[in-house]
């Protein structure tokens, strides 16, 4: 099979669409990637929101990787289940999520369990609901380096925090949690500048609190954009999620960094209404809506432009449309991965040119047996 067709299946007349198809072999290879730069697995705590596959945790655990992150209850049991041993829920746990979290911690006893907080009411209440737990929580202060989403910001109110984690029952300071979602800089000098100074005042909390003899055993840093960046610093543990599938998004965006897709959506042609347009089954259902158009980019029709895009249909204009008859099957890429896999139940396994079974992506649900 020629390598400029290597997402396509022999067997797509098997496989109903619209579908997510995975690539174990260019999965491996974007592992190995972030090891590399990484330079250690014990460097890694990969998100798993991207994938949400027991598999892929498999295939991680495999490569020594065994701390990962987490967005939800049903992530952290998912991993947990698959014999992660150190998960962080990195969504600050409030309503029932702390009482589902020790849920959790009673019924896997040696995994070591955290959590995220930016304020001394959370911090109290997981206090509490941990008190008589087989094993203390390592609660994280979630600092907001500039993203503006959540967090407090890093100086006297989070150490303060900080202090009170280290002195309250049922829990322990893990260290510091500091997401920098918000540098998309394309320029990698240019990110590196702003991740630089992002980061200041985050090694200058880290820098008081030790002055203070409050140890900081962990300074989880990043997202996938600034990746590469903190992995230059030994004093961090790097958190990259995107990268074990990636996407057209960050492929355009992140020329400096060199993974390859590893998902690809398929889907078929079921409409030709009028000339070079082309109606595909690839609808909101089928690939996520979050980003402007385009949102999904087909192989072999680049140039294509989205006129509509509703919950079952994608209608594309496109230069080469009165090559495609319905029924045709074509293959694309979204911009976005991560909320994709999020809409399927299953992704096929395309293995040496062919389809050749399911893997359930378990998290997607909100919640799994807790």
């Amino acid at each position: 099979m020629a390598n400029i067709d290597w997402y396509r299946v022999e067997n797509e007349g098997e496989v109903p669409s619209p579908a997510l198809l995975v690539y174990p072999e260019r999965i491996i290879r974007n592992l190995q990637r972030m090891v590399d730069i990484a330079g250690d697995v014990t460097r890694l705590r990969p998100h798993v929101k991207t994938h949400k596959l027991p598999e892929l945790i498999g295939m991680q655990m495999s490569m020594g990787i065994s701390r990962f992150k987490c967005a939800t209850i049903a992530e952290a049991e998912m991993v947990a289940g698959s014999g992660g041993k150190d998960i962080l829920l990195a969504h600050q746990p409030v309503g029932p999520n702390g009482v589902r979290l020790r849920f959790l911690m009673d019924r896997y006893p040696k995994v070591r369990w955290g959590a995220i907080v930016d304020n001394l009411d959370t911090m109290t209440t997981l206090g509490k609901i941990f008190a008589d737990a087989p094993r203390k929580l390592a609660v994280y202060v979630d600092l907001d380096c500039g993203h503006h989403r959540t967090g407090v910001c890093p100086g006297e109110e989070a150490g303060e925090l900080y202090r009170a984690i280290a002195h309250a029952p049922g829990l322990e300071a893990g260290g510091l949690h500091a997401y920098d979602g918000h540098n998309h800089e394309p320029d990698l000098k240019k990110r590196t500048e702003l991740c630089d100074g992002d980061f200041a005042p985050v090694l200058a909390l880290k820098e008081t609190l030790a002055s203070a003899g409050l140890m900081v055993p962990e300074l989880i840093a990043g997202g996938t954009p600034t990746f590469p960046i903190h992995a230059n610093y030994s004093d961090r543990t790097c958190s990259p999620g995107t990268t074990t599938l990636w996407d057209f998004g960050y492929m355009d965006g992140l020329s400096d960094m060199d993974f390859e897709y590893a998902a690809v959506l398929f889907s078929r042609v079921i409409s030709r209404p009028g000339s070079q347009r082309v109606c595909f089954d690839l609808g909101h259902k089928a690939v996520s809506a979050d980003k402007p158009e385009p949102r999904v980019r087909m192989f072999g029709l680049e140039s294509a432009q989205s006129v509509v895009h509703s919950e079952e249909h994608l209608m594309m204009q496109c230069d080469h449309a009165d090559d495609l008859k319905v029924g045709d099957g074509c293959y694309g890429v979204p911009v976005h991965i991560c909320p994709t896999v999020a809409l399927h139940d299953h992704a096929w396994v395309v293995q040496d040119g062919k389809a050749i079974g399911l893997w359930e992506i378990a998290a997607r649900r909100r919640s799994l047996g807790v």
